[in-house]
């Protein structure tokens, strides 16, 4: 049951953001804490049955440390630190600790290759980073450009993090951040060219404690896992910003996906906020949950890709939990959500979080009828939209847009409105494929399969799949001479798994001899996904005995 909102219609209208003059979430939050209100800020465990339990005043001194570790190294405010580290309590002692100094951390996943960390070093000017030995190898064409390199384990080029830590006297100058100061840069797939960077100031971490407040609904006895990869902006919201902003607790797990041991860690751990992607309760739900004691579990959420209907109302029935899906991405983090404490709509995005005005507008930037469909808009000011794409001015131009007098930021995505406010998602506008919660640009995959000897062509969608909500289909053109094949097939897909972060290899391809274009040359990805969902009705309705 709903604790934090008692009456949206009421919150919604009253709603006043109450931002203060200045915000380092570092000395603020968790210094805070835990010099007034010390408590249990983060539960570890991995697969061979390890623990950690760290306060708040454990990881003010860690992170202290860190911090302290960081500006003996020449490590200034404005720098940006690589975070390249799984699921451990050091990733929350790294994060923080560059965040107390001023630096502004760039977390990552340890899937990335050479290719993709070479291209945000660069692109990024990274000063330090932070990595686990085996994963150091990926560094080597960088190694030069990066002053500051601390490694978990022993790592050529690399200085030993904790031989580092155990020597730091947590002595550091913490920053005073104003609202706008740069604060953390997250890199996410666009529908062309390079990753975008994403930059994030000090408000939006003040500000992401509201999804906590009303979307997770969480307040300091609560145990929240939330089981998101700690590179994407979803692990800000719903591991490290939003539950500590609201004095709770992480539990962290680091280990394979098993269905079975999730509902059986929520239930070892009292885990009371359960926050997962539609992919993973699509497998959980299946299990024997209530061979389970999840007695504490009160609440579960879900966003980062669409949530199954079958598998929301599976998951109802055997817990007695509804799942409330929000919407968001990096750029705006969390801006609808569905609340416990009102009636949802099936198939809806939700409503806005208090204090955002979102709505639908047209191509001219005027807000449409009730009903209509157009872009799904948030209008600005808002303390939870991000500074701009980083090094990028003409694309953080290109994303806003404004008429009679209100200005708007263009979230991509393509929905409509109801009478009462319920919005329903259509559509992506660009090519950005999600699946299973990851974001990945198709030209990313097209440039690595290009680079394959056997490629002529290429053309990169996302399909839908009933697990991971969509997958990754390529239609290839090979060169003459070359023979479609199951074995090509494969070679391909170890091939992109190669070039680029692995998860983001076609599951499926297609050998074709043309691909649709426009007079100018351009391929039709558009033209793809219509020809693909026609294929994949007629195939559903082949199935089921019916016709058009």
């Amino acid at each position: 049951m709903a604790r934090n909102m008692v009456h949206y219609t009421q919150t919604y209208r009253d709603f006043q953001w109450a931002l203060p003059s200045t915000f380092n979430f570092g000395t603020d939050v968790v210094d805070r804490y835990a010099r007034e209100a010390d408590g249990p800020a983060l539960i570890w465990a991995n697969a061979a049955g390890e623990e950690i339990h760290l306060s708040y005043s454990d990881m003010s001194r860690l992170t202290d440390r860190f911090a302290s570790v960081l500006a003996k190294r020449g490590i200034r405010r404005g720098d940006r630190v690589l975070i390249m580290l799984p699921r451990i309590p050091d990733w929350q002692v790294a994060m923080v600790g560059c965040l107390k100094l001023g630096a502004i951390p760039i977390p990552s996943v340890e899937m990335l290759t050479r290719k993709d960390i070479n291209y945000r070093v660069r692109h990024a000017e990274v000063r330090a980073v932070v990595v686990r030995a085996e994963h150091a190898e990926k560094f080597v064409d960088v190694l030069n450009e990066v002053p500051v390199r601390l490694s978990l384990g022993i790592a050529a080029g690399f200085e030993s993090c904790e031989n580092a830590m155990i020597e730091a006297d947590g002595a550091f100058e913490p920053a005073v951040l104003s609202l706008d100061d740069p604060a953390i840069l997250y890199y996410t797939s666009g529908s062309t060219g390079e990753p975008k960077g994403v930059l994030h100031p000090a408000r939006s971490l003040y500000a992401w404690r509201e999804a906590a407040k009303y979307w997770l609904d969480l307040d300091r006895s609560d145990v929240i896992w939330c089981t998101a990869d700690v590179g994407w902006s979803k692990a800000g919201t719903s591991i490290l910003f939003g539950p500590w902003s609201a004095g709770a607790c992480t539990f962290f797990y680091d280990g394979p996906f098993d269905p079975a041991q999730r509902l059986a860690l929520l239930a070892k751990y009292n885990v009371s906020v359960y926050c997962a992607p539609g992919t993973e309760l699509f497998r959980v739900v299946d299990e024997d949950v209530a061979s389970f004691d999840l007695s504490r579990l009160r609440h579960t959420v879900s966003a980062g890709e669409r949530l199954n209907a079958f598998v929301a109302e599976k998951w109802h029935k055997k817990t007695g939990i509804q799942v409330m899906e929000a919407f968001g991405q990096t750029e705006t983090l969390m801006t609808l959500a569905n609340y416990a404490c009102i009636p949802t709509r099936e198939g809806s995005m939700g409503l806005p979080l208090p204090g955002s005005d979102v709505d639908i507008i047209d191509a001219q930037g005027r807000r449409l009828p009730r009903g209509s469909e157009g872009d799904i808009a948030v209008r600005v000011p808002n303390p939870l939209l991000m500074l701009g794409y980083y090094k990028d001015e003409a694309r953080t131009r290109e994303s806003y847009i404004e008429a009679d007098g209100e200005r708007w930021f263009i979230t991509g995505d393509i929905g409509s409105r109801d009478a009462d406010g319920y919005f329903f998602y259509s559509g992506r506008r660009d090519d950005v494929i999600n699946s299973a919660g990851y974001r990945i640009g198709p030209t990313e995959v097209e440039n690595a399969l290009l680079s394959h000897l056997s490629v002529l062509e290429c053309a990169v969608i996302g399909t839908p799949h009933v697990e991971r909500g969509e997958i990754v289909k390529a239609f290839v053109i090979l060169r003459p001479g070359t023979k479609p094949s199951e074995e090509l097939v494969r070679h391909l897909k170890e091939h992109v798994k190669q070039m680029t972060a692995p998860y983001k290899y076609p599951r499926a391809i297609e050998f074709v001899d043309a691909l649709p274009k426009t007079q100018t040359g351009k391929i039709q990805r558009s033209a793809l996904r219509a020809l693909e969902k026609k294929r994949l009705t007629l195939e559903e309705q082949s199935i089921h005995g019916t016709s058009s």
